[in-house]
C-alpha cells in the first residue's frame, strides 16, 4: 500500500495567510499554545498559557440550597415538575465558573513584503512545526515556529535570502491589563494581571462583563529573547527593531503565579487563618508566609520561571533545540499510523481540498488526516503536568470566550479524552485525572453543603479553581450533579487500557468510591420502590409536561441511572481486583438490583426520562439517554439486544428531527453508530462533520469553535476500526465501503493490547497483536480467523487466546 504516514500526508497547507483566527494554525506543548497566522508584512502569533484564567480561590457554594432539597423532591414526587424547576432555579443554583484567558500576541512587522509570490503556509503534524515562505522582488523569506515541551519555550526563526536582509519590528501585546518593557537591547517583557471575574458574555449584552481588582487575579509574564545573525538591533518604545539581519531567532517563555496563589490559599487554610475576608476577597499571605510555604521550583515567580527557561534555551544551538522538540513530539505522534486510502485531492491546499470534499468529493485521506489531527491537538493541549484540555483545548483569543472556554462536564470535557487511550496517547490522559483528583476536594464540600451527602460531586461547569457547584442560569444545564460520576469513568478507562493495580489502588478506586458514596446518598425511592435520582435532568434537554409546558426537572433520567449503575459496577470490580472494602462492595452489590432500569417506549425507543414524556425539542443535540451504548457498554448485543434496537430507533428519530447539528454532537453520532456496527452510518457522520462543521484549519465548529468535535471524531474513527469494551477484541467492527483498503498501526485496546490491522476489499488481511501483560483475550471477526503464536504454532480461534507480555501474535482471516 502507498505509504501515507510520512511526508505530505500529515500536513495542513495553504497558499495564502490566515484572514481570521479560524484559519490560523495551532501549536502547543500542553503548557503554552500559539495560533500562527502566516502573514507577510504583518504576522501575528496569538498566544495562550494553560493556567491563565480569571478569578481566584473563593467559596462559591450555595449554603441555602440544602434547605430546599426536601421540598424539591416532594414536588417532583407529586408530579409538579414545573414548580420543582422554579424552586431549583430560584434557590438551589450557584454562580458561573471563571473563564480561560488569552495570553497575548507576538506581532512581527516586515516592511516591503505586502506584495509577494510563491506563498506557502503549512503545519506539519509529524514534526509539530508551522512554516511560511514567500518571495518578493528582493528575494525569499521563510519562518518556522514550534513550541517545545522538553524546553518549555516557543521558538520562531525567520530567515532571508534577500538583498537587504531581514528588516523586522517586534512587539508584544495583550488584551488583558498589561505593560511592556524592553530588557536590554534584545529582550521584551510583558507583565499583566487577569480579571478577577468574567461574566458570561457570549451575546455581548453585559456592559461590565470584565472586572479587575487591585492585587487580585492571576499575574503573568511573557518574555521574549532575540538572537540575530548579522544586521543590527534597536530597542525603542517597548519594541525591538531589526535591520539587515540574515537570520532572526525568537525564544519566548510564559508563566503565571497560579501555583503561588494555590499555595497561599492552601497555606492559609492549613494554618487556620481565614481564607476569605468579610467582603469575600482572598486574604493575601505575607512574604514570610509565602516563603515558609515554598516547596520547590514550581513556586518560583513568573519572572524567575521565564528567565530560567530562556537562559537554558540560550545555551543550546537552534538545531539541537529543534531536534529535541521533534524527537519529543514524534515519540507521541508516530505511535500510530493510519491509511484509509488515497485520493488526488490530497495534493491540493487544505482549504481547497475541504471545499472539494464539501461538494461531494471522495477523500479518505482527508478523513485519516482528521484522525491524526485530533491526536496532534491532544498532544498540543494535554501533557503530563499541564492543565487538562478545555473547551478549546489550549487555544483561545477572547477575553470573554464562548461558554468561558471552561470544562463542560456533561459531555464535552469527557469527549476531549475519548481518544486518549485508543489513540495510543495514554499519558496525555493524566491532566484530566489530575483535574478529577483536585475536583474531588472542592466537590466534597459541595456534596456536603448543597446536599448533605458524603463523597464528592461536580456539576455542569468546572474551571481552573475546580468549581464544583451548579452554575447560574437554568436547571436544564446547571442542575446536574452527575459530573463527578461521569468523570470517574475516565479513571476506570485508564486502568482498563493500562491494567496497573497501583494506579487502581492509589488513585482510581478512592476517587471512584467517593463519587459512588455521593450517588448512594443522592438516590431515593421512586413511586415503584426502585431507587432513582431526584431531582434529575437529562443534560440541557426538556420535555413537555401534561400542562403543555417545557420543563427539564423530573426523576431518574436514563443518563443518571446509566451513569450510577456503571460506576457501582466499576467500584465492585475494582474492590474485587484489589481484594478490599468488602462491606462497601456488598452494599453496592445489594443496591445495583434496586436501581430503576432503562425503559423502552411504546414506539420502541430508549426512554429519556422517568415518564414517557414528549420532547420539547425532538432534534436536540444531546443524546444523553444513549450513554449506555457509548461511551458506556451496558447497551450491547450480548446482554441487552432489545436496547440495542431501541437505541437505533432513538437515533433515527432524533436525526430525522434535526439532531447532530452541532460539531460535537455529530462526533458523538459517529461513535454511537460504530457501536451499532453500522459502518455506513458512522462514516456518513464523518462526512457530515467535515462537510458542515470544519473551519478551514479543520478546527471543529459547534459553531463557534469547540475542540471536542475534533477529539470525538478521531475517537469515532478508532471505534470503527477496533472495539474492546466487552472484554474482547472485535476487529474492523464498522468498516465502511469508502475505506475499502487500509491499514492502522498502533491502535490500542483495553487489557493492555496494541494492534496493527490491514485489510483489502474490506476483508482483514492480517492483524498483529502485541500484549503488555499475561492473560487471555478473545478475538471476534465476521469471518473465521487463524492465530499464529510466536513459536509458529496455531491457536484455536474458537477459544480465548492465552497471551504473554512482550509477545506478538499474527492473525489472518480464514479464507475457507
Amino acid at each position: 500500500m502507498r505509504d501515507v504516514n510520512q511526508g505530505q500526508a500529515w500536513k495542513l497547507k495553504y497558499e495564502q495567510p490566515a484572514a481570521v483566527w479560524e484559519e490560523a494554525l495551532p501549536l502547543g506543548n500542553g503548557h503554552m499554545g500559539a495560533m500562527v497566522f502566516g502573514g507577510t508584512a504583518e504576522e501575528r502569533y496569538q498566544l495562550n498559557e494553560d493556567t491563565l484564567w480569571s478569578g481566584f480561590p473563593r467559596d462559591t457554594n450555595n449554603y441555602e440550597a440544602l434547605r430546599y432539597l426536601k421540598k424539591a423532591r416532594e414536588l417532583v414526587a407529586e408530579g409538579s415538575y414545573t414548580e420543582a424547576e422554579k424552586l431549583i432555579n430560584s434557590r438551589m443554583l450557584g454562580v458561573n465558573c471563571q473563564a480561560y484567558m488569552p495570553l497575548g500576541d507576538l506581532l512581527l512587522s516586515q516592511p516591503g513584503t505586502d506584495s509577494c509570490t510563491e506563498y506557502s503556509r503549512e503545519l506539519d503534524l509529524d514534526s509539530g512545526i508551522a512554516s511560511v515562505s514567500f518571495r518578493t522582488e528582493a528575494g525569499v523569506f521563510t519562518r518556522e515556529t514550534w513550541i517545545s515541551a522538553p524546553d518549555g519555550v516557543m521558538v520562531v526563526r525567520a530567515s532571508s535570502e534577500a538583498s537587504g536582509g531581514l528588516n523586522l519590528e517586534l512587539a508584544l501585546s495583550s488584551p488583558l491589563r498589561h505593560t511592556v518593557r524592553t530588557a536590554g537591547v534584545t529582550g521584551l517583557v510583558l507583565e499583566g494581571r487577569c480579571p478577577t471575574h468574567i461574566a458570561d458574555n457570549y451575546h455581548r449584552d453585559h456592559p461590565y462583563a470584565i472586572q479587575y481588582e487591585d492585587g487580585l487575579g492571576i499575574a503573568f509574564e511573557l518574555h521574549m529573547q532575540l538572537i540575530t545573525t548579522g544586521g543590527s538591533v534597536e530597542a525603542a518604545d517597548g519594541r525591538l527593531i531589526v535591520s539587515g539581519a540574515d537570520q532572526v531567532q525568537l525564544v519566548l517563555a510564559a508563566a503565571t503565579d497560579y501555583e503561588q496563589v494555590r499555595s497561599r490559599a492552601a497555606h492559609l487554610k492549613g494554618s487556620g487563618k481565614p481564607l476569605f475576608s468579610a467582603e469575600g476577597m482572598t486574604v493575601k499571605a505575607g512574604a514570610a508566609e509565602l516563603k515558609s510555604s515554598r516547596t520547590g521550583a514550581e513556586l518560583l515567580s513568573p519572572a524567575e520561571r521565564c528567565g530560567l527557561r530562556l537562559a537554558a534555551a540560550a545555551e543550546v544551538p537552534y538545531e539541537v533545540l529543534k531536534q529535541r522538540h521533534i524527537t519529543d513530539h514524534q515519540a507521541l505522534f508516530r505511535r500510530m499510523e493510519l491509511d484509509l486510502g488515497w485520493s488526488e485531492a490530497a495534493e491540493l491546499p487544505t482549504d481547497e481540498r475541504l471545499a472539494a470534499y464539501k461538494n461531494g468529493g471522495e477523500d479518505p485521506a482527508l478523513e485519516a488526516l482528521l484522525f491524526q489531527y485530533g491526536r496532534y491537538l491532544l498532544i498540543g493541549s494535554s501533557r503530563p503536568g499541564s492543565q487538562a484540555a478545555n473547551l478549546q483545548g489550549i487555544w483561545n483569543e477572547h477575553v470573554t470566550p464562548p461558554w468561558n472556554s471552561n470544562y463542560t462536564t456533561n459531555i464535552n470535557t469527557q469527549m476531549n479524552y475519548w481518544l486518549a487511550e485508543a489513540g495510543n496517547l495514554s499519558e496525555l490522559h493524566g491532566p484530566l485525572i489530575d483535574l478529577i483528583s483536585e475536583l474531588s476536594e472542592t466537590g466534597a464540600r459541595t456534596a456536603a453543603v448543597h446536599y448533605g451527602a458524603r463523597g464528592w460531586t461536580a456539576h455542569h461547569n468546572v474551571d481552573l479553581w475546580r468549581s464544583s457547584v451548579p452554575s447560574g442560569g437554568d436547571a436544564s444545564w446547571a442542575f446536574w450533579p452527575m459530573g463527578g460520576v461521569w468523570l470517574s469513568r475516565h479513571l476506570w478507562e485508564h486502568y482498563a487500557y493500562n491494567p496497573d493495580p497501583v494506579f487502581l489502588q492509589e488513585t482510581a478506586y478512592p476517587l471512584m468510591k467517593g463519587a459512588a458514596l455521593f450517588a448512594l446518598d443522592w438516590l431515593v425511592k421512586g413511586p415503584d420502590g426502585l431507587l432513582v435520582t431526584n431531582p434529575s435532568t437529562s443534560p440541557e434537554n426538556r420535555f413537555v409536561t401534561a400542562e403543555g409546558e417545557a420543563c427539564s426537572v423530573s426523576m431518574g433520567s436514563a443518563m443518571d441511572m446509566s451513569l450510577i449503575r456503571e460506576l457501582f459496577g466499576h467500584c465492585v470490580e475494582a474492590a474485587r481486583i484489589l481484594d478490599t472494602d468488602d462491606a462497601f462492595r456488598q452494599q453496592l452489590e445489594q443496591t445495583l438490583p434496586q436501581l430503576a432500569p432503562l425503559v423502552i417506549t411504546a414506539d420502541g425507543r430508549v426512554q429519556e426520562w422517568y415518564e414517557d414524556f414528549s420532547e420539547a425539542e425532538p432534534g436536540h443535540r444531546h443524546v444523553s439517554h444513549l450513554y449506555g451504548l457509548y461511551p458506556g457498554e451496558m447497551i450491547n448485543e450480548q446482554d441487552t439486544p432489545e436496547l440495542v434496537e431501541a437505541s437505533r430507533r432513538t437515533l433515527e428519530k432524533r436525526i430525522a428531527s434535526g439532531g447532530g447539528h452541532t460539531g460535537w454532537s455529530c462526533a458523538w453520532l459517529i461513535n454511537l453508530y460504530a457501536r451499532l456496527r453500522d459502518g455506513e452510518a458512522a462514516h456518513s457522520f464523518v462526512r457530515t462533520l467535515l462537510s458542515r462543521s470544519a473551519y478551514p484549519n479543520l478546527f471543529d465548529a459547534h459553531p463557534p469553535f469547540q475542540i471536542d468535535g475534533n477529539f470525538g471524531a478521531a475517537a469515532g474513527i478508532a471505534e470503527m476500526l477496533l472495539q474492546s469494551h466487552l472484554g474482547e477484541l472485535r476487529l474492523l467492527p464498522a468498516l465502511p465501503e469508502a475505506w475499502k483498503n487500509g491499514r492502522v498501526k498502533g491502535i490500542r485496546a483495553r487489557g493492555g493490547y496494541e494492534l496493527e490491522l490491514e485489510w483489502q476489499d474490506r476483508v482483514l488481511v492480517s492483524a498483529r497483536i502485541a500484549a503488555s501483560r499475561n492473560g487471555e483475550c478473545r478475538l471476534v471477526y465476521d469471518r473465521g480467523l487463524k492465530i499464529r503464536r510466536p513459536d509458529g504454532s496455531f491457536a484455536d480461534a474458537a477459544e480465548p487466546l492465552r497471551v504473554k507480555a512482550g509477545e506478538v501474535y499474527l492473525v489472518t482471516a480464514d479464507e475457507a
